[in-house]
């Protein structure tokens, strides 16, 4: 049987609410997910049994520490399903705030399920990838989705935050656990949930609104990410932010040729791309 080849796309965090932490340690938020074309590629061939994995990067390991490896275990556990072969070319960067990890392991989760024909419900892979992540139930549909509780919670929506976006990726990562945390400090009590998706249906969507509440952490604690936003500003962007906690910041143009003059100015120990957002079509 040939390989099974599929995409693993990336997002960004269209405006960031830590409303509140929950009695389990977790907290729980309020965001706008957006799916972009910048993609791993996953290849999938059956194996007798096990799960052999390789990549062009080295420090993925063939282990459960590896998104990848878990999301065929997990399955495994709960479908009569053989062995695979991964094969993993990665492209988007680790700990940018743009769920690669995550996206893997949902589009290894999808995938499976093509290659040995079995037909679980959405909301039996929903409780799979929740267990994996909190990202990882987003990109079973990707697209455009408003999400809540721990990030499980979501909702599609129509269309897509149109644009090109450029990302520009600083040569550090920022830890997930060290940002809740610093921003626990600084949580006083529940707060007003901001309707998120009810502002993309205005004719002119006020960007102001949806700001992202790490970047009070993030910012300044590195120094950088505020250099980079005022880069990416006097370019003339529509928007611009910190995606998740990091380190990722992105621009969002409404002129490809304007995101490809900006690209051109950041110096090369940080990683730049240019990508479009995709519907939810899926």
């Amino acid at each position: 049987m040939k390989p099974y080849c599929i995409k693993s796309y990336a997002k960004i965090n269209f405006g960031l609410q830590v409303l509140s932490q929950r009695e389990d340690g977790f907290h729980n938020i309020n965001t706008i997910f957006q799916e972009l074309d910048l993609c791993d590629t996953i290849e999938l061939q059956k194996n007798n049994h096990g799960c052999e994995f390789s990549s062009n990067v080295d420090w993925l390991k063939n282990d459960n520490s590896n998104l990848c490896v878990s999301a065929w275990k997990k399955l495994s556990e709960n479908y009569d399903i053989g062995g695979v072969s991964i094969k993993l070319d990665k492209k988007i960067p680790t700990g940018g705030g743009l769920g690669g990890g995550s996206s893997n392991a949902a589009t290894i989760i999808k995938g499976l399920c093509r290659l040995y024909a079995i037909e679980p419900t959405y909301d039996e892979l929903i409780s799979i990838s929740m267990d994996l992540g909190a990202d990882v139930p987003f990109f079973l549909k990707g697209g455009l989705q408003s999400a809540s509780g721990i990030g499980g919670d979501l909702t599609c929506l129509p269309g897509y935050i149109n644009g090109t976006y450029l990302l520009v990726v600083p040569d550090f990562k920022i830890d997930t656990s060290w940002a809740y945390n610093s921003y626990k400090k600084i949580l006083e009590g529940p707060k007003e949930e901001i309707n998120f998706a009810k502002l993309l249906k205005r004719d002119r969507v006020p960007f102001k609104l949806f700001e992202n509440d790490f970047e009070s952490i993030v910012v300044p604690a590195y120094p950088e990410i505020a250099k980079i936003k005022e880069q990416l500003r006097t370019f003339g962007p529509k928007f611009v932010s910190l995606s998740g906690s990091g380190s990722t910041v992105y621009g969002i143009f409404d002129d490809e040729a304007d995101a490809r003059s900006a690209e051109l100015i950041f110096p090369s120990h940080l990683t730049t791309f240019i990508a479009k957002p995709i519907a939810n079509m899926k």
